[in-house]
C-alpha cells in the first residue's frame, strides 16, 4: 500500500504553478521518520549501519538529510563518492561496492579512507596496482552464493546468473591472498535481491553469511568485523502488498546471530545494509499534467512526463500506483493507459488501468518514485529529464534539482565545431 501523499489537490495545484511539471516531490519528514523506524529495528545488535545506495538517488541534499540521521553510503561510482563527500558522509561511512571499476576510482576511494568492496577476486591484484602495489588496511568482498541462494527476479536475475561477485571458493582464496599480504581487517559482503518483500529471504541471506565467517576463522584464521547484508528489501508497490516488517527482520537474524556468531568468537559483529528503495522509495512522487487523450483500441491519457522521467514501468513492467489529484474518490470507471511521449510502445507508466475519468489539466500522480526514479533518467529523443522538490518539515518547498535545458543537452557538443565540419 502506498504512502499517503502529503498534499491536498488546492496545495498540489499551487506547487504546480511554481514548478511546472514534471516534477518530483520527496517528503523530507516522512523520509527522517522512515529511517529512524530502520535503524531502530536493528539497534539490537551491538554494531550496525545503513549505507543508503547513492544510485536510488543521487541528490545530496538528499544524501545530507540520510547522513544527519546517522546513515552512511554504498557507491558505485566516482560521482557517487563525491556526492557522499558533499553532503559530509565520509571514511568508512562510505562503502564502495563498485564492478569493473577504472582505477582512478579505486584510488579516490582509497586516498578518502572508504571501504573497497571487491566483486572478483581478479580485482585484489587491479586495486594493488592502482595503490602503487600496496592494499587498504580494511578489504571486503562481494559473495554470489550462485544455486545455494534461491530467488531473483527480472531486476537483479538468478544469483547464479548474475555478473557480480565472488564464488565461494574464490572467496577462501581472496581472504587468504589478502592475509599473507598483510591485511587485517575484513568485511563480507552480499546483495543477492531486489525488491524482496518475503522477510525470511533476508535472514537466510544473514545464515549463509553468518556461516562462512565462522568457516573463515576456523580454516584461514580470517576475522570478519562486519557483514553487509545488501539492499533489495521490497516496497509494496501494487495494491494488497504488506511492507516489510523490519523487526522481524532483525528478530530473526539476531537468533542465528547468538546462535552462530557469538559462540564462535565473532561477536561484536557489524551489521550492514546497503538499501534505498525502502528508505526514500514511499516518499516520493513524480507529479505530471494530462496534455492529450486518445481513443482507438484503446483509450490512451498522454501525460507531460516519460519513460525518460521514470523509466521503471517500460524497463521492468513495473507497477507504480496512479492517482488523479482531486478526484482520489471519484469512481474508477475508466480504463486507461497512461502514457508518454516517447517514440517506444513501452513507454506507458500505467496499463489497461482502472481510473476515474481524465481530462485534459488534470494532475497526476505517479506513486511510490522516490527511488530508482529520477535516478534512472535518460536523454534519449532528447527528452530533458525533470527537476525535484524537497518538502521540508516545516511545510516549506525546497527545489533541489532544477529541470534540464536545452543548452544543458547541447553542452558537451562542440556548436562551433560542426559550423565548420566537413
Amino acid at each position: 500500500m502506498s504512502a499517503d501523499f502529503p498534499l491536498d489537490h488546492e496545495q498540489l495545484a499551487g506547487l504546480v504553478k511554481t514548478f511546472h511539471t514534471p516534477f518530483y516531490l520527496y517528503d523530507e519528514r516522512a523520509i527522517r521518520d522512515n529511517l529512524k523506524y530502520f535503524t531502530k529495528a536493528f539497534s539490537i545488535f551491538p554494531s550496525f549501519r545503513e549505507h543508503f545506495a547513492v544510485k536510488a538517488m543521487p541528490n545530496p541534499y538528499m544524501l545530507k538529510i540520510l547522513g544527519e540521521e546517522g546513515c552512511g553510503t554504498d557507491c558505485s561510482s566516482l560521482p557517487e563518492l563525491m556526492l557522499s563527500d558533499m553532503a559530509g558522509i565520509t571514511g568508512e561511512k562510505v562503502m564502495f561496492t563498485s564492478n569493473e571499476t577504472p582505477a582512478a576510482e579505486f584510488q579516490y576511494a582509497y586516498e578518502h579512507g572508504n571501504i573497497c568492496n571487491l566483486d572478483d577476486i581478479t580485482h585484489i591484484d587491479f586495486l594493488k596496482s592502482a595503490l602503487g602495489g600496496k592494499l587498504p588496511e580494511l578489504m571486503c568482498f562481494r559473495y554470489n552464493p550462485g544455486p545455494l541462494k534461491e530467488g531473483g527476479n527480472a531486476i537483479i536475475g538468478k544469483p547464479e546468473e548474475a555478473k557480480y561477485g565472488l564464488t565461494r571458493g574464490q572467496l577462501f582464496e581472496a581472504y587468504a591472498a589478502c592475509r599473507a599480504a598483510g591485511v587485517r581487517r575484513f568485511g563480507l559482503h552480499t546483495m543477492v535481491a531486489s525488491n524482496e518483500l518475503n522477510p525470511d529471504f533476508f535472514v537466510d541471506t544473514a545464515d549463509i553469511l553468518f556461516d562462512l565467517c565462522v568457516e573463515l576463522k576456523d580454516k584461514l584464521g580470517v576475522r570478519i568485523e562486519f557483514v553487509d547484508l545488501g539492499g533489495g528489501i521490497g516496497i509494496p508497490y501494487k495494491p494488497g502488498q504488506k511492507k516489510v516488517d523490519l523487526e522481524y527482520v532483525a528478530r530473526g537474524i539476531r537468533k542465528i546471530y547468538d546462535a552462530k556468531i557469538v559462540p564462535a568468537g565473532l561477536d561484536p559483529l557489524g551489521i550492514y545494509w546497503e538499501c534505498g528503495r525502502p528508505i526514500t522509495g514511499p516518499y516520493g512522487w513524480l507529479i505530471t499534467t494530462a496534455i492529450h487523450e486518445k481513443h482507438i483500441y484503446r483509450d490512451y491519457i498522454g501525460a507531460d512526463a516519460c519513460m525518460a522521467d521514470l523509466m521503471r514501468p517500460g524497463m521492468y513492467g513495473a507497477y507504480h500506483e496512479l492517482t488523479v489529484s482531486g478526484k482520489e474518490d471519484a469512481p474508477k470507471d475508466h480504463v486507461y493507459d497512461v502514457v508518454g511521449s516517447l517514440c517506444e510502445n513501452c513507454d506507458k507508466f500505467a496499463v489497461q488501468r482502472e481510473l476515474p475519468k481524465i481530462d485534459i489539466g488534470d494532475i497526476l500522480i505517479i506513486h511510490d518514485a522516490g527511488a530508482h526514479g529520477r535516478a534512472m533518467g535518460f536523454n534519449y529523443n532528447g527528452k530533458l529529464r525533470c527537476g525535484e522538490v524537497l518538502l521540508r518539515p516545516d511545510g516549506s518547498f525546497k527545489e533541489i534539482r532544477r529541470r534540464e535545458t536545452i543548452d544543458d543537452y547541447f553542452a558537451t557538443l562542440d556548436l562551433n565545431g560542426v559550423k565548420s565540419f566537413r
